[in-house]
């Protein structure tokens, strides 16, 4: 799977779990982008892979660690707040290239 494969999905899922945005913000999932962005970088070691535009203008990105492998999922939405999604383990950068065209996939 290719980087924009892998950001795509990554993008599709965030966009998934994005309508669940809304109740994680009323449970405390949410911070001010840069209190969030500091947390997984100092508690995680993680830094921003890739990121993409959602539904209603917000911005879905993901944040992983080369050394751990731990990686979030993030929905910065227009108020600037931003929650988390998803997170896990085993994150890898893909770079593999696209079948040739009548290539079976």
């Amino acid at each position: 799977m290719n980087k924009d494969k892998l950001t795509a999905i990554m993008l599709a899922t965030g966009l998934v779990f994005g309508a669940a945005t809304l109740a994680h913000a009323q449970q405390g999932n949410c911070a001010p982008r840069a209190v969030v962005v500091e947390r997984l970088a100092e508690k995680y070691g993680e830094t921003r892979q890739s990121m993409g535009l959602g539904h209603n203008n917000a911005v879905m990105e993901v944040f992983a660690s080369d050394e751990s492998g731990s990686w979030t999922i993030t929905v910065t939405l227009v108020n600037g707040m931003t929650c988390l999604v998803a997170s896990g383990q085993a994150f890898e950068e893909l770079a593999e290239a696209l079948p040739a065209q009548g290539d079976p996939a």
